[in-house]
């Protein structure tokens, strides 16, 4: 997710009000790792940076089976200026998973925002671009082979309001739909097991955007890409309408693909003016987290490759970028569960 783009959505998106109701706003004393009481993997996004915090790695243990690497997995770190790549970050990331037997996933190998330098001044004369781009995928997914249990593959590439695909670097040299076959073929060429994701966002807040991606995921699949998996970022508000999570993973699963519900997190800075007080709010934020783990719960067995929680302490949210007030996780600064933990938590039964 970029730090502008998700504006609070408000026409008609009021609670229920037996759904604040039955939630309860008190912050539980304890609370059993979040990994101990799902019937399937629980992640978070970490940083190598935030891993030197004793706090923060003791954290991250404790409560999840799988970590994402936040940022230091995308182009933006490992692409230098001069082409050259840098795994330092990305490898410290991989070495904690693997010396607490923690999940890694990949994220993400093409996203359509990135431009690095080191593609945008190739000399085409003595390195196709196509070359170029196999040889990025191929490095990256191949150093981590064995480890990273999934990729997402190709990430946003659908327009905000559903209307057709982003343009990009990407999409300029190699085409709308072959840039993105090519990046699953690549992948698939470094790591045959690995899971491979489509990821986008605000596909619970939007159907039209909805409906599209699930078009480009069987454009994908019918173009003969190992497209085998779907993940749905979930970035949201206390705002969003009761049953819209139920609704977009009852379609994304659809198609028969494991699901991941990639990037969560509830941002109650967003939705501040649709709310008459903080406890509003907190319950909105609590009724969210409570839909997503029932919804995702009742998913096929098969398809539910992993909940990933996109941070765990408030303080070390992406979001506190855009608002330092805003508390979209389900711990707080010191690390004690809030109530939305608590919710989630019961929404798994």
């Amino acid at each position: 997710m970029t730090l502008s783009r998700r504006a609070v959505l408000g026409a008609g998106l009021a609670l229920s009000a037996c759904d604040h109701r039955e939630l309860s706003l008190t912050a539980p004393s304890h609370l059993p790792p979040l990994k101990d009481v799902a019937q399937f993997p629980v992640g978070t996004c970490v940083r190598s940076d935030f891993l030197a915090d004793p706090a923060y790695a003791a954290l991250v243990e404790a409560q999840v089976s799988q970590v994402t690497p936040e940022w230091e997995m995308k182009m933006e770190y490992i692409v230098g200026d001069d082409g050259a790549f840098r795994f330092d970050a990305p490898d410290k990331i991989a070495a904690f998973a693997k010396a607490k037997g923690i999940r890694l996933f990949g994220h993400t190998l093409v996203w359509y925002i990135q431009k690095p330098k080191g593609f945008l001044n190739l000399d085409e004369a003595k390195t196709p671009f196509a070359t170029a781009y196999r040889n990025y995928i191929t490095t990256v997914v191949g150093r981590y082979r064995g480890q990273v249990v999934g990729w997402d593959v190709v990430n946003e590439a659908v327009a905000d309001e559903g209307d057709g695909w982003r343009d990009s670097l990407w999409s300029q040299k190699l085409g709308k739909l072959e840039h993105m076959t090519l990046a699953f073929h690549h992948a698939r060429e470094a790591d045959p097991d690995a899971v491979l994701f489509l990821n986008d966002f605000y596909l619970e807040l939007k159907p039209k955007k909805r409906a599209e991606f699930l078009r480009l995921a069987e454009a994908l699949l019918k173009a003969g890409a190992p497209l085998t998996g779907l993940g749905t970022q979930t970035h949201c508000g206390p705002e969003l309408p009761p049953g819209a999570i139920k609704a977009a993973l009852a379609d994304i699963a659809s198609l028969g693909l494991p699901i991941h519900i990639s990037e969560m997190d509830v941002s109650p800075a967003r939705a501040r003016g649709l709310f008459k007080s903080r406890a509003e709010l907190e319950a909105g934020q609590a009724r969210v987290y409570a839909e997503a783990a029932e919804a995702f719960s009742q998913l096929p067995a098969r398809q539910r490759f992993a909940f990933t929680h996109w941070g765990l302490r408030d303080k070390d949210s992406w979001l506190k970028h855009e608002d330092p007030t805003d508390t979209p996780l389900m711990f707080d600064d010191q690390g004690r569960p809030k109530a939305c933990a608590a919710a989630w938590e019961r929404g798994l039964r």
